[in-house]
């Protein structure tokens, strides 16, 4: 329980960048050892609420109101006095681990500097502290991957070592900025019961900014929603959930996958938005599209990819699941030949295409598109929106303006981005925002396959299930296939005709999107499916179920008391 002592008091603050307001007046207060979830649409004014209680906005921001954190004002102090605050007292999960971390040094190192800024250590004391840290949030190999850079880690893997950081000090208040978004269920679930359990035995409060309306469920005590940067509703989760009061809440919770509800493509559409027609089911003998034969892929010796086999049919959806580092994003990258694969074969439509050159693999490439999971690291940060898709079309043979620029039209307006959105550049947008402009050059090339690396993951629930819509209203009407990868179960469960499920490098389980969730075969699909909130009522499951072990040693590491029932 938190005790009614504000440790945050956000009063009236106000944020505008030029001529735009990012908040407008907005309250909010934090108690100490509370859960407080800040949720919204992509663009809301979440992360800048995040940024002014960490003293990280730009200069040519205009800041008005006042912030205080155990009674002191945070606004006015020097660098020299926020930098002694900073990931001390007020630590920080950010979003994109990669635009977070340092690229030039290894991430054994970057988590030690975060204890001796603020601790006075030895360099010894240092790492040997910071490989707990490593192990206390599961990154596989912490001994072998300390002196690791952080683009030799998969996505799920940064973010954990930017965890491991923020919580190095122990700090009074923990603002997380979607902490888990790439993480798959089983370590989801873990971090957010470490979380929780420094949060009770620390006294420590966490401002949860996500997306993710089931993590919200469980672990929130109370839930903010912003919409236009103001301040929509305030509420107990459980009286949120089960009596939203305004419109714009009412609507999130309605566009919200759960697992439990079973929802598919084929038989509900998640926005109101028509459909001209019911998607057909996939005929019982389409042609093959894509088949991948004993692929393998090798990194320093390491398997990423072992053997792995399968085949995608013209029009069909291949939902991908498996740990973070289970080698998803390794085959999705060999089967573009983004990297080449170690053996095994990849023939498309017929076509082996495995040992092709460069420049002949360039139909293939228009046929064949990619949505990366890392939005801001796929995009480059000098071209506009504009010059970004219409490059990938004149690269393409499509040389005419007008057609071009009807195409990019027609597209951005259908991602949900608005035309101002052509003229500006990637730093300009948000996570959510930069992952539509990522999906709509994918798919502008009108492709017949889609490889989609985590496409929805940073996207708000309302964005969500418009992406996924429109993903299965061009599966309709242009028979596209899709391999869609990503660490949630419930977006998978709704979009995928068929499932594979990847462990170590394998695949260790494949199935139709209705058997494989109720009559899972392979014990590691059962502990997938253990761990996914079943609905969006609080407390509607329980970590202790999936990994006592894990939470007994996080006690040992940090000298905590007993697991707590919350």
């Amino acid at each position: 329980m938190s005790d009614s002592t504000p440790l945050l008091q956000i009063d009236q603050l106000s944020v505008a960048f030029g001529g735009h307001a990012a908040v407008r007046p907005f309250d909010l207060t934090i108690r100490r050892g509370e859960i407080l979830a800040l949720v919204g649409e992509s663009g809301s004014g979440k992360s800048t609420v995040a940024l002014a209680t960490i003293g990280l906005l730009p200069d040519r921001a205009r800041v008005q109101g006042a912030i205080r954190f155990e009674g002191e004002a945070l606004f006015g102090r020097s660098e020299r006095e926020w930098s002694a605050l900073r990931g001390n007292r007020i630590s920080m999960i950010f979003q994109e681990p990669m635009t977070s971390l340092n690229p030039l040094q290894p991430i054994g190192k970057q988590v030690a500097e975060a204890l001796t800024l603020h601790r006075p250590m030895s360099a010894q004391a240092a790492r040997k502290e910071a490989l707990d840290l490593l192990e206390l949030v599961r990154l596989p190999e912490p001994q072998r991957r300390f002196g690791h850079y952080p683009h030799q880690l998969s996505g799920g893997q940064r973010q954990r070592v930017m965890i491991a950081m923020a919580v190095a000090c122990r700090p009074g208040l923990l603002i997380a900025d979607e902490p888990t978004t790439a993480l798959d269920v089983t370590i989801q679930a873990q971090i957010l019961e470490l979380i929780d359990r420094l949060r009770r035995e620390l006294s420590m409060a966490v401002l949860l900014i996500t997306h993710d309306l089931g993590i919200v469920g469980r672990w929130a005590d109370r839930v903010v929603v912003m919409k236009d940067g103001a301040k929509v509703e305030e509420a107990a989760s459980a009286k949120l959930f089960a009596q939203p009061s305004q419109p714009y809440t009412r609507a999130l919770l309605g566009a919200s996958l759960h697992f439990g509800a079973g929802l598919h493509y084929r038989d509900v559409r998640l926005t109101d938005t028509p459909r001209a027609e019911a998607p057909r089911a996939a005929a019982t003998h389409p042609r093959v599209l894509l088949e991948a034969r004993d692929i393998r892929v090798v990194y320093h010796g390491v398997r990423a990819v072992d053997g792995v086999s399968f085949d995608i049919r013209a029009g069909e959806t291949v939902g991908l699941v498996g740990e973070s580092g289970c080698g998803k994003s390794s085959l999705s990258r060999a089967l573009t030949r983004l990297v080449e694969p170690s053996g095994g074969s990849i023939v498309f439509d017929g076509e082996d295409v495995t040992h092709r050159t460069r420049r002949a693999l360039r139909p293939y490439r228009r046929r064949v598109q990619m949505i990366f999971q890392d939005p801001y690291g796929s995009l480059n940060p000098r071209h506009t929106v504009e010059r970004t898709l219409g490059y990938a079309l004149a690269i393409h043979g499509v040389s005419s303006r007008r057609e071009r620029d009807a195409r990019i039209r027609r597209i951005v307006d259908a991602v949900g981005l608005p035309a101002s959105a052509l003229r500006r550049y990637p730093h300009e947008f948000s996570g959510g925002q930069r992952q539509r402009i990522g999906i709509a050059r994918a798919l502008v090339l009108a492709p017949e396959l889609v490889i989609c690396d985590e496409p929805v993951s940073a996207l708000d629930v309302s964005i969500q299930a418009q992406i996924l819509d429109l993903l299965a209203d061009l599966k309709h009407e242009l028979g596209l296939a899709l391999l869609f990868i990503s660490h949630d179960l419930s977006v998978v469960r709704y979009i995928a005709d068929r499932v594979l499920v990847m462990q170590a490098g394998r695949i260790v389980e494949s199935g139709d999107h209705a058997s494989i969730w109720t009559s899972p075969q392979h014990a590691y699909t059962r502990t997938l499916i253990d761990a996914v909130p079943s609905s969006l009522a609080p407390f509607s499951f329980d970590t202790r179920k999936i990994d006592r072990d894990f939470q007994e040693q996080a006690a040992a590491d940090f000298n905590l008391a007993a697991p707590v029932p919350r």
